[in-house]
């Protein structure tokens, strides 16, 4: 049988994962309200979360290297059920900071695992587009959970919205346990082998890299509802259907990433800021109609999750010595990344308007070219082509029987 549903089961838990971190944004007003606190207060439990992510990530990956992967992904999985039901009966809102607090530590080892995990299961030559499979749960969790779980909250109660990602943490725990074959790690590499790669410049031009591509993409997206609504005039209804759409087209714009990348890593990477920036100043200029909106609606969705994968890829090319602990940089410098390019989203629409966040997204995007060029001029000049980074030292190493 063949171990591509392998990527599927890791994706639904990386949806479960993502619906956790994100879904809470559509619950925030029924929190301030049963918990009686400030908005701000309520948004402590949003980016404390992420900040966590951030600063532990790549050391909590190299704690749990020498771990099953399977016994990982299930595990990990098994927290943030336990977290969104304490979450859902928290007496108070100091225990439901706590029980948010808690799953963020290990978000970045199942992330991590999953990637490797998904590359591993396949043929080398196939790694790029089982990543890709993955990353659909990354979409999914981003643009339906908010909007699913803010409906679950409205409709049901706020309990219910956090039972609900429990449900799916511990549905996918089951069919990793079931389903998925042992992954055991058989030579361990030494913490000290692991951040040896951090020595390396050319990481560095590709975290860096990777950091802004997600600002350039978050600078942007954090503000979709803001933008339909004050410069295309769409009404709220209308923008739900358009963050739909937005996701529809997302999945397959992911997906053909993966193909992309498969082929080529250097040109693909190379063309995505090129490609993005056409896109946004296609939005600036074109942003006040309606129809040409919703076209561009399409296009971007499928460029923007894409960025995700390209982003992932290009940082652990140059660190295949160390998959998971590549991953887990990614993992943290991407919230960084999203972090930046909120704030400057967030301050061009405050100082000189919505219809300009655009131009911040572009700035990191230039950013991002700037680096891509660097590390192929001083790195990759002896080289034709990248080949695809492995994501783990060799598919013989799980045992699939």
């Amino acid at each position: 049988m063949k171990k591509s549903y392998i990527s599927y089961i890791i994706a639904i838990g990386i949806f479960g994962i993502i619906n956790t971190e994100l879904g809470i944004v559509g619950t925030l007003p029924q929190i301030t309200q049963h918990y009686q606190i400030t908005v701000s207060q309520a948004g402590l439990l949003v980016s404390l979360f992420a900040l966590v992510i951030a600063m532990f990530g790549p050391f909590m990956t190299l704690l749990f290297s020498g771990i099953n992967r399977k016994k990982i992904l299930a595990g990990v999985l098994v927290i943030f059920a336990i977290s969104n039901l304490g979450s859902a009966f928290a007496p108070n809102y100091t225990v439901l900071l706590l029980f948010r607090i808690l799953p963020a530590f290990l978000h970045p080892v199942y992330f991590s695992v999953a990637f490797t995990a998904a590359a591993s299961s396949v043929p080398q030559d196939q790694s790029t587009q089982a990543v890709a499979k993955v990353f659909t749960g990354v979409t999914v969790g981003m643009v339906l959970g908010v909007p699913i779980t803010s409906f679950i909250g409205n409709q049901f109660s706020l309990e219910s919205a956090f039972l609900f990602s429990a449900v799916i943490n511990v549905i996918t725990c089951i069919s990793i346990l079931g389903w998925i074959p042992s992954m055991p790690v058989k030579e361990k590499i030494s913490y000290g082998s692991q951040l040896k790669v951090l020595v390396k410049p050319q990481l560095w031009l590709n975290i860096a890299t990777a950091c802004f591509i997600m600002s350039a993409l978050f600078a942007v997206y954090s503000y979709f509802a803001e933008y339909l609504g004050k410069v295309t005039n769409m009404n709220g209804t209308t923008i739900s259907v358009m963050l739909v759409v937005f996701g529809a087209s997302g999945v397959y714009g992911n997906l053909q990433a993966g193909k992309l990348l498969s082929k080529n890593i250097v040109k693909t990477t190379l063309a995505y800021p090129l490609v993005l920036g056409m896109i946004y100043l296609m939005l600036f200029y074109a942003g006040t109609y309606t129809i040409p909106m919703i076209i561009m609606i399409i296009v971007w969705g499928a460029v923007f999750t894409g960025g995700l994968i390209i982003s992932q890829i290009w940082l652990t090319s140059e660190a295949t010595e160390a998959p998971e602990f590549a991953n887990s940089l990614f993992v943290s410098f991407s919230n960084l990344g999203i972090a930046l390019g909120t704030a400057s989203g967030g301050w061009f629409l405050s100082k000189i308007g919505t219809h300009q966040i655009v131009w911040s997204g572009l700035l990191f995007l230039m950013l991002a070219f700037i680096c891509i060029g660097l590390k192929i001029k001083l790195f990759d000049r002896k080289k034709n082509k990248i080949s695809c980074p492995k994501q783990i030292p060799a598919l013989e190493e799980i045992n699939i029987g």
